[in-house]
């Protein structure tokens, strides 16, 4: 029995992929956000002249790159109100994809912060500017500057890592292609549909990346 396509039940569902699509752009938005001031944190602790800082956001690092997402957001959502800490599936998933990329953040930090010019330190100091000043108002925007494409490349994976969101009930685009595809069994429709909004999302993404990186570079 041959398999006919018929998209009129993709057409007919479309606005509830649309909106799966949309929220899954803003967790992963909210999720790098979170997940920066994680990653710069941990990164100037990596580069602490304090052991006890340095092994801390090692380990934090090491952990959190070395577990997958998908086994985090389940503990996270079924282990851990178990033990008192209980969130909606929405923040439970941020809160983990957050943590999940800053651990990936970190050693994009690192390793900008480690490419700075030596004397950027000594000049902010040198006209007048704090420690803090001169992290907040020298070191940090070099650094961001430095590693915006990996910034990017960051911000992309953590997208297509919204799809695990399904998991755990979250209504993004793989919930709702999932749920369109049990109520209809038109297979090929609907996932070659969600896939195609999926790369169509991710080449926008990283157009717009693009050009935010040739405004950001540096004349030559």
């Amino acid at each position: 029995m041959g398999y006919h396509l018929n998209f009129g039940v993709v057409w007919r569902n479309f606005d509830l992929l649309l909106s799966g699509l949309a929220l899954g752009l803003g967790l992963a938005v909210v999720a790098i956000f979170i997940g920066c001031w994680i990653g710069l944190a941990a990164a100037f602790a990596m580069n602490s002249k304090h052991a006890t800082w340095r092994r801390i956001a090692s380990g934090y690092v090491t952990v959190f790159r070395n577990l997958p997402p998908y086994f985090l957001i389940v503990f996270a959502y079924f282990v851990l109100p178990r033990l008192g800490l209980t969130f909606g599936k929405i923040e439970t998933f941020i809160v983990t994809l957050a943590i999940y990329g800053g651990a990936y953040l970190t050693e994009v930090f690192r390793g900008a912060l480690l490419a700075l010019p030596r004397g950027l330190r000594e000049a902010g100091l040198a006209i007048g500017l704090t420690e803090w000043q001169t992290k907040a108002w020298l070191i940090i925007p070099v650094m961001l500057r430095n590693a915006f494409p990996s910034l990017g490349n960051n911000f992309i994976s953590l997208f297509k890592d919204t799809s695990l969101a399904a998991a755990i009930a979250v209504p993004e685009l793989t919930f709702y292609a999932r749920k369109i595809n049990t109520e209809t069994f038109r297979v090929i429709e609907i996932w070659l549909v969600a896939s195609l909004m999926y790369v169509a999302a991710c080449y926008l993404i990283a157009a717009g990346l693009r050009f935010f990186e040739r405004r950001l570079a540096i004349p030559r």
